[in-house]
């Protein structure tokens, strides 16, 4: 963080989770909506609503949604394991 307060270094582009990337990620893990709101354990209605741009994600299903984006193959392991 030092590097990029003295200008030695570029910041990390920010990955932003809005109603658009909802839709985005979930259609990159090849997930039905259905199978996707059971997973992060939220309303299918949720779910629609965001990939509608009705409502945006927040809180913990924000960090969901983007942990998924940034490594769907272990975040989707580890929430459908038992």
């Amino acid at each position: 963080m030092d590097q990029i307060h003295r200008g030695k270094r570029e910041p990390s582009p920010e990955f932003v989770v809005d109603s658009l990337r909802v839709k985005e990620i979930r259609k990159a893990t090849g997930l039905t909506q259905a199978k996707l709101a059971a997973m992060i354990d939220i309303q299918l209605g949720t779910l629609r609503n965001w990939e509608q741009g009705q409502r945006e994600p927040t809180g913990p299903a924000k960090a969901l949604l983007r942990a998924i984006h940034n490594d769907p193959k272990h975040v989707i392991q580890a929430l459908t394991s038992v």
